[in-house]
This record gives C-alpha cells, sequence and structure tokens, in this order.
C-alpha cells in the first residue's frame, strides 16, 4: 500500500481516500484516470521517497502543478505528486545577473510578485499565470501572449536539478565540456544525448517545423551541434515530466515591461483579422492576440468582464485583434500606435467604410484598462467553456500553429473542416506567431461526436503537416496528440523519442503515456465522461433549469467545472478564500465540483452525495460567492453546498450547533427580553469553555453580543404604505447591533426620504431572509420564510418602493437565493427592488435626486467590501456613495473573504482557517491604517472579525453616513 510505503520519512502528506483520488484524477482536459494515491512532498527529500515509494509499488509516478493540462499531461494511473502545496520556494535570486532558481510547485504570478519590487519578471505570461506553477510550465515548454519577443519556456530556462528513474540526482545544464560515459549516470546520458544528435541532425532539420511555436515530441534539435553549447535542460524542456522530475529550475530573468500602450483592430471578417496579422506582426510589438465575436458574446454574458468588453469593443466585428507596443519611450509608443491606424488605413479599413472595409483602431492608453483587457483575453478558454449545454469547445486541435503568410487560408480551410463535420470552432490567441485556439464544440458523451472528434483530428493534422505547420505549438502533447507524432514527424524521427526515452527512462515509470508510446487519443475508458456515465435521479432545492442534465440541471451546473484552476489564484478578487489559507485540494472550488460530479455519478460509491467525506469537502467552503461572479465557467459553489447540506439534514439530521445557528431568527426574539442570559456565555469565567463541546462554538471567540435595545417596527414613523423607501430590518442588525438600522433611517430621513419598515401585516414576528436556515440545509423553512416575505412584500413590490436593507447576506438573499428558491415573475420582480442602503443611494445620486448634508467624518476612510456584495458587483456603488463625503480619502481593502463568513469563524472546528483568510490581506491591512482612520465594514461577520482579529471597531456604512451628516446644512 501506497501509505505504508511513504511512512518513513516522508514528511508531507499522503492521500489514499477515493475522494481525494478522485481529486486528482482529471486535469484541464476532457480525460479522467483515477491514480493509486497522491503525495504531497515538502521539499526534494520527499520526492526521492515517493520516487523510491513508486518503485517498490511498481507502479508509475506523475509530477503534478496547478493541474491545469489541457491534453491530459498530468493524469496517471499510479502516484500522483502535487508540487504545488509546498515544493515552491525561490531558492536563489541574482538580481544583477538577472536569474533566478526555484522549486517547480512556484505559481508563476507569486514569482512575478516576488519579482517586482527588484524591476525583473519571468516574461513567459501564460494566461493560466495565477496558478500555473514554474515546474509545469517547463514540463510543457509553455509559450504566453508575448512569446513574440520573449521566446518559449526552452528560451528562457537555463539549467534544470531533476531526479533521474533510479533516484539520482543530476544537473542538467549547458554543456562546455565534452561529458564522460564513466563518470556517472547523468554523464553517460550526456554523451549519449550528443551523440544522438550528431547522428540524426539531417533527420532531425528536415523533419523539424521552422516555427518557434513547436512543442511536439522530444527537443531534439537541441541535441544538434551548433556554434553554441547543447544545453541538455532543453531536452527536458517539454518532456512532460517523462525523461525526470524536476526539482530546481534556474530561470532567465527580464526586466519588467513599461507602460505599453494597446492598439485595438477592430475587423468585419474573420478571415480579414487573420490575413491581416502578418502586416501587423511588421510593426515589431509586443503581443497581437485574438478575440473573435464569439468570445466577445460570451464575455458580455459574465457580469466581471461586460463593462470591460464594453469599454473596448466598438460595434460588431467579426474578431479584434489587440496590438501592444512596449518601446520604453512614450514617443515612439505613440509613433508605433499611429504606424498601426496607417497600416489598417493602408489595409483598406476605415469607421466610416461599409461592409468588408468597415474597421478601425480602438486605443487604450490607460494602464488599467489595459490590464483588464488583459485578464478578458487571458481568460478566454474558459469563457469559451460557458456555453451552459451538453456540446462544450473541445480541446484536441486546439494550439496548431503555422506560417503567418499561411494564417488566413490555414484557417478558412479548417473552418471548412468543423463545418464538414457539423460543428464549429471558437477561436482566439496569439495570432502574432501563427499559433490560434480553436475548439470545435462537441458534446464527448455521445459516441457519434467522438467519432467526429477523431475524424476532425486527422483531418485537422494532415493541414498542419501541408502547411508544414506543428500540431502542437504550446499546450503540449500529453494523451490528445501523442499518438500523431508519427504522422507529423514520421516513423524514423519517432524511433528517436523512444530511445530517449528509454535511455532515461528505461522502466517506463515516469508518466507513461506522453510523447511515446501514447494510447488512441478518443479511447473512452478515459474520458472525464466514459461509456455508461450517467447520474440518476437526485432532489434539489434551487431552481438550475438554466443547465441541462439530471436534478433540473443541477447535474450540468456541476459539470460546468472544466478544471481550469481559475479558482486557485491566491491574490485578487475573492475566490477561493479557503484554498488560499490552506492550498489544499479539497478545499478549492474546482476540487468540490469534482467531487461532487464523481459523487453525483456514483463514482464515490453508494450515498456519496450525502456522506460525511462529502461534507468534510465542504467544511471550508465559505459560501462567499466568490465563485458565482469570478469563476470563467460560473460555477456557484455557494448554491451548490446548499443542496449537499439540504441532503445531509435530511439524511442524518441536525447537530445542536446547526440547530442553533439556524434557528436563530426563531430564538432571538425570546432572547432579546433576556439579553443578559444569553450574553452570559462570555461574561461568566469557563462557561465559554464548557459550553464549547455541546455547542460547537469555539470557546476562543467572543459570541455576538445581545442588544438589551434592539430594533422595533414601531420606531420609524412612516407606515410602510404611505413610505418612499421600505427597510428590511434583518435578524443580526435588529437584535445585535441595531444602532445600524436607526443610522439608516437618520440618514433616510435627512434625505428627506419616508421610511417605513418591512413587516408582515397582522404578525408581530418579524420577517426573515432565510439565510440562516439555508446555511445548515433547512431548505423547506427557508423557502417558507421565502413565500412569507415575498408576499409582505408585494405591495411595496407593485408600488416601486425600493426594498433597502444593510446585511449583504441578508438582503441579496432577495437577489439570488429566493428567485432560485421560487422561481417566477414575483420573486424577480422582488430581486429587482432589493437594493443595499448604498445602491439606493448611489442610484439616487446619479439621477439628481440626492441631497444629502455632509461633512467629512474623517481625513480617511478603510472600506471592505463583504463577499456578496463583490459577488453581486455592489462595491462600485458603495465606494460611489462615500465619495459624496467632502474631504474624505476613500481606501479600498483588496481582500479576499475576511474568514469570518457567518458562523463559520466561530466553529471550534473551523476557527484557526478563519484567522488564516482574515490573515491574508484584510487584519493586516486594518492594523497597518493609523487610528484616526475609519474601517468600514457592512457585514455583521466582517465586522466582528476585524474586532477579533486586529482589535479595531468597524462601523456600517450607515453609520459612517450617520456621522457624517452636517446638521446645520440641513437647517
Amino acid at each position: 500500500m501506497l501509505d505504508e510505503a511513504l511512512k518513513n520519512g516522508f514528511s508531507g502528506e499522503v492521500l489514499v481516500d477515493r475522494f481525494s483520488r478522485g481529486r486528482y484524477a482529471t486535469d484541464a482536459s476532457f480525460y479522467q484516470i483515477v491514480p493509486a494515491g497522491v503525495a504531497v512532498p515538502r521539499g526534494r527529500d520527499d520526492v526521492g521517497l515517493a520516487l523510491e515509494a513508486a518503485r517498490r509499488e511498481g507502479i508509475p509516478l506523475t509530477a503534478r502543478g496547478g493541474g491545469t493540462s489541457q491534453c491530459g499531461q498530468t493524469v496517471n494511473a499510479g502516484l500522483v505528486v502535487d508540487n504545488s502545496k509546498h515544493f515552491n520556494r525561490i531558492l536563489e535570486l541574482d538580481v544583477a545577473g538577472r536569474r533566478c532558481v526555484v522549486e517547480p510547485g512556484i505559481v508563476l504570478d507569486e514569482l512575478n510578485r516576488a519579482l517586482k519590487p527588484h524591476g525583473l519578471w519571468f516574461p513567459v505570461d501564460v494566461s493560466t499565470a495565477s496558478r500555473a506553477t514554474i515546474g509545469g510550465m517547463a514540463a510543457n515548454n509553455s509559450c504566453g501572449g508575448r512569446s513574440l519577443r520573449y521566446g518559449t519556456m526552452r528560451d528562457n530556462v537555463i539549467s534544470i536539478e531533476a531526479f533521474l528513474e533510479d533516484g539520482s540526482l543530476a544537473r542538467f545544464g549547458a554543456l562546455e565540456t565534452p561529458p564522460r560515459r564513466g563518470d556517472d549516470r547523468a554523464s553517460a546520458l550526456a554523451a549519449d544525448m550528443l551523440d544522438l544528435g550528431s547522428r540524426h541532425a539531417r533527420l532531425i532539420e528536415e523533419r523539424f517545423p521552422k516555427l518557434t511555436r513547436r512543442v511536439g515530441g522530444y527537443n531534439l534539435d537541441a541535441l544538434v551541434p551548433s556554434a553554441r553549447p547543447v544545453n541538455l535542460a532543453h531536452l527536458l524542456v517539454g518532456s512532460e515530466g517523462t525523461l525526470a522530475y524536476f526539482t530546481a529550475i534556474e530561470l532567465k530573468l527580464s526586466p519588467l515591461v513599461g507602460e505599453k500602450v494597446l492598439g485595438v483592430c477592430h475587423f468585419p471578417t474573420f478571415y480579414s483579422a487573420m490575413d491581416a496579422a502578418r502586416h501587423l506582426v511588421a510593426l515589431a510589438p509586443l503581443s497581437v492576440e485574438l478575440v473573435d465575436s464569439t468570445m466577445i458574446g460570451l464575455s458580455r454574458e459574465i457580469p466581471m468582464f461586460r463593462a470591460t468588453v464594453d469599454r473596448f469593443v466598438r460595434g460588431e466585428p467579426a474578431a479584434v485583434l489587440l496590438v501592444e507596443f512596449d518601446e520604453g519611450d512614450a514617443a515612439e509608443n505613440a509613433r508605433r500606435l499611429a504606424a498601426l491606424e496607417e497600416t489598417m488605413a493602408e489595409l483598406g479599413f476605415s469607421w466610416g467604410g461599409a461592409g468588408a472595409r468597415w474597421g478601425g483602431v480602438v486605443e487604450v492608453l490607460d494602464q488599467p484598462l489595459q490590464a483588464q483587457i488583459a485578464e478578458v483575453r487571458k481568460s478566454g478558454l474558459n469563457i469559451m467553456m460557458s456555453m451552459k449545454e451538453e456540446r462544450k469547445p473541445v480541446s484536441f486541435v486546439e494550439d496548431c500553429a503555422v506560417a503567418l503568410e499561411d494564417l488566413a487560408e490555414y484557417t478558412r480551410r479548417l473552418t471548412e473542416v468543423f463545418e464538414r463535420h457539423g460543428t464549429h470552432g471558437t477561436w482566439y490567441a496569439h495570432a502574432s506567431v501563427g499559433c490560434l485556439h480553436v475548439r470545435p464544440v462537441l458534446n464527448l458523451k455521445q459516441e457519434a461526436d467522438v467519432r467526429r472528434m477523431r475524424r476532425i483530428a486527422e483531418e485537422a493534422f494532415a493541414l498542419v503537416a501541408e502547411y508544414k505547420g506543428s500540431h502542437s505549438g504550446e499546450h503540449g502533447d500529453g494523451i490528445v496528440r501523442s499518438e500523431f507524432h508519427e504522422r507529423m514527424f514520421g516513423r524514423e524521427v519517432t524511433t528517436v523519442f523512444e530511445t530517449v526515452k528509454q535511455a532515461f527512462d528505461p522502466g517506463g515509470r515516469l508518466n507513461p503515456g506522453k510523447i511515446v508510446h501514447a494510447p488512441k487519443m478518443d479511447d473512452r475508458t478515459l474520458f472525464r465522461y466514459p461509456p455508461g456515465y450517467a447520474v440518476g435521479p437526485v432532489a434539489t432545492a434551487f431552481d438550475w433549469s438554466a443547465y441541462p442534465g439530471a436534478g433540473g440541471g443541477f447535474q450540468g451546473a456541476v459539470e460546468m467545472c472544466n478544471n481550469n484552476g481559475a479558482c486557485r489564484k491566491l491574490k485578487g478578487g475573492v475566490m477561493c478564500p479557503s484554498y488560499r489559507a490552506t492550498r489544499n485540494e479539497r478545499d478549492v472550488t474546482r476540487g468540490r465540483a469534482n467531487s461532487l460530479r464523481l459523487a453525483l455519478s456514483g463514482q464515490l460509491g453508494p450515498d456519496a452525495f450525502a456522506s460525511d467525506a462529502m461534507m468534510e469537502t465542504m467544511k471550508l467552503c465559505v459560501s462567499c460567492k466568490g465563485c458565482k461572479r469570478e469563476c470563467p465557467t460560473g460555477v456557484d459553489m455557494a448554491k451548490m453546498k446548499i443542496e449537499v447540506l439540504a441532503a445531509r439534514a435530511a439524511t442524518h439530521g441536525l447537530s445542536l450547533h446547526d440547530r442553533l445557528v439556524g434557528y436563530l431568527p426563531v430564538y432571538a426574539r425570546l432572547a432579546s427580553r433576556m439579553p443578559f442570559a444569553f450574553n452570559a456565555r462570555d461574561a461568566v469565567p469557563g462557561l465559554a469553555r464548557l459550553l464549547e463541546g455541546p455547542t460547537g462554538f469555539s470557546a476562543r471567540r467572543k459570541l455576538p453580543r445581545w442588544s438589551s435595545r434592539p430594533f422595533r417596527d414601531g420606531e420609524l414613523g412612516a407606515a410602510a404604505g404611505e413610505a418612499d423607501v421600505v427597510l428590511l430590518a434583518d435578524t443580526f442588525n435588529r437584535y445585535f447591533e441595531p444602532q445600524n438600522l436607526r443610522a439608516a433611517a437618520r440618514v433616510l430621513a435627512a434625505a428627506g426620504r419616508r421610511t417605513g419598515v418591512a413587516a408582515e401585516p397582522g404578525s408581530r414576528r418579524p420577517l426573515c431572509c432565510g439565510r440562516t436556515y439555508l446555511s445548515v440545509g433547512l431548505v423547506d423553512r427557508a423557502r417558507a420564510e421565502a413565500k412569507r416575505l415575498l408576499a409582505a412584500l408585494r405591495p411595496h413590490v407593485e408600488a416601486g418602493r425600493p426594498i433597502v436593507g444593510l446585511e449583504p447576506s441578508c438582503l441579496l438573499t432577495l437577489r439570488d437565493e429566493i428567485p432560485a428558491l421560487l422561481p417566477g415573475e414575483e420573486s424577480r420582480a422582488l430581486a429587482a427592488q432589493a437594493l443595499m442602503l448604498e445602491e439606493y443611494l448611489a442610484r439616487e445620486s446619479d439621477a439628481g435626486r440626492l441631497a444629502l448634508p455632509l461633512k467629512s467624518p474623517a481625513p480617511r476612510v478603510l472600506l471592505h467590501g463583504h463577499c456578496h456584495q463583490k459577488a453581486m458587483n455592489v462595491v462600485p456603488a458603495i465606494r460611489k456613495t462615500l465619495d459624496l463625503l467632502p474631504d474624505t480619502a476613500i481606501e479600498t481593502v483588496e481582500t479576499s473573504c475576511c474568514g469570518m463568513a457567518g458562523s463559520f469563524g466561530y466553529g471550534a472546528d473551523t476557527l484557526d482557517v478563519s484567522l488564516q483568510m482574515g490573515e491574508l490581506d484584510l487584519l493586516p491591512a486594518v492594523r497597518a491604517a493609523d487610528p484616526g482612520t475609519i474601517v468600514v465594514a457592512d457585514g455583521t461577520s466582517c465586522r466582528h472579525q476585524i474586532a477579533d482579529g486586529a482589535g479595531r471597531d468597524a462601523v456600517h456604512v450607515a453609520r459612517l453616513l450617520e456621522m457624517a451628516l452636517d446638521e446645520g446644512a440641513a437647517r
């Protein structure tokens, strides 16, 4: 057994349970192979032990980084070794020499963040930079959008230290002197490879494509004698972990890019864009990237990209080319942009033109907008995968490369291939180097489409060969393309590939089945959706009808995850805070989605959906909804978690902890009458510790304090039917921090608004959004509360009155969960009327209807947005409202989740992770703020996390605005 074999001396984690192995069975390809086990090494010694254990067990070993390979490189039936969690340090940095040495698991963005203060970066800027590891990039010979200037990984790797198959450690780099076979294994290998390069130099010259974007097979051309010393590291680059296990990689660094300029060239037809690419490249740009009309349309459907696309796309182009210049001089950049405009005009395109002559250049000089456009382009592959149907764009011919002069005709003929087989392709990426990412739209659950994929692959690769192009221009070989090497290179070259593999790995243990001796690319037994794949009936709580499949579409929603790994980013945005804290594949949105898919399809055993293992998988999901906005394929794990919780509650019932959380709105009225009794838990020494076991609330954290003067509906003078605004008094602010509701009422009154309170006629029981019930899986109770809320608010919605709330998790439930619980026009109408206080004020200000007398409450305000506000794009409205404050500097903290997340941060078993999340960004930023700065956070949980973790009091925006009311001006 692997766990036994790795016990002695291995300091990392060993995972052999079904859930863990399932999470590592896929990468970003359409393949799935369940490994025998997973090892997560802490360093080089652990890797050596893993190699030894795999040898003893007689199983193969596959190195893995971010798991984002698109061709099946990182899936195998043996031991998968995950470098990304621990094996990720910078070992050496030579700023003057512009070089560094890193461990293979370091993520590109993390490396570049460390290099930036030194004015350097590693310029192989792949679109997956937020999760791609350097080891994986070297293994695939990655390229990136600026390879026109900086080349591929091979051009930027100086040397590699690696374990060979027998466990010996060797360094591969430039061979300044001839190696001697008798010295050691590495020297013998070097001598053999030099001899091989000399013997086959003519064959390599004849058969290898003359393109920079050629990453298929082994880099035999690196072995051919030339004026420069042969560098054996360049043979290992692109070898996909089949020759050696990288332990340290020496990289060549470059000076940081300066202030770039961008020209967005619009074209009326796709062909004209492809034909123009060679002319634009002649201007020596930094990059030329393609975005086609399909990607533009899909991007406009994704909330986080819509506004950006509208800023750089004019009209309805068939395609745009993003042309970047960086000449280190503003005047020269301007000249290059002018030359771009002239070239487009010479090609016959103008904004005043019609039909085939329409087009032109949109200049983008604003650096933040350039970054946003780059993010859209980098997300291209995932944007294409956001189609909510069984047919999806499939990666198998997606990064073929041809010479620029052939690009237009190649793309035309390849489009004809797709049409001949009843489908179409989606296009984007690297027009500057003739490498376009194209994915035919197919349903690989259907045998007919699998056969169609095979025919398209054979015809496409024949077309590439005709143009003397490369069938693998960026994303490597893996399972998808390896079987086609003989067709592309010829039998003699593939025999040499096999000779190289045999020399390095005679036992065939290192990532077998890639590059040589590959299985058929259409072997469905290796697919994520193999023959017989099916999901049985599943009862669901929410409306998933936008998706196909079982559970009213729940299956399709889960299967939207294509393993692209965007949720593994460590900075920027919100998603995924638990992964940022633990770095465990289990705790990332992708890992949870894979577990759900495998459980729903019966691959994790009976009753896996509501099992203890599934609850462990979901345990650290804080329902931040970051994935709802930031996942390019729209995986909404917060809602999916509720489905699991509902199934769990129905099967196993609720714990006391769950009941205390879920039924908070029920006992809150009683607690408000005797707050001293309910506050005693934190007032009586030792009582919190005594209650920790039965209640599940950590004794290390004080619970929210019940107010002795809770908010009462009658406090506001206006009758609800006469009000301009209806205030939704949520449970948290009503019973714990009623001063926030009173502040909001005062601010609205100062703005001249009559404010009423949302209430159920004839009932003393306050209205509730149902959030606490959803958080423990009590969906029926939540639905009942939602119905009561809908009925009570119906007259206000019909009258067009805004429903304004203060607590993000409650108010935004009206816009998110309630329409999914009770789909229909009534819930959609309520969602349209439900606004956060700041949204309402910003809207009124924009419309010229807000006269709010304000003065500066403090010189500086530090704003932390609640996760749900970020997910629903409310934060810009908060900023707009705060910008109404005179003489006040507003700074927004770029944070992920605060870590409290409702009851999560109070749990005895989740407290530590909660604090880790807070320490990622928020708590250090609050501690660094000067004492005169007011910290603002709308979320109840956020304010408590800030108080507990940073020792600072944060206030709701309503309180801040109340402080800023200028009474003198009002009079």
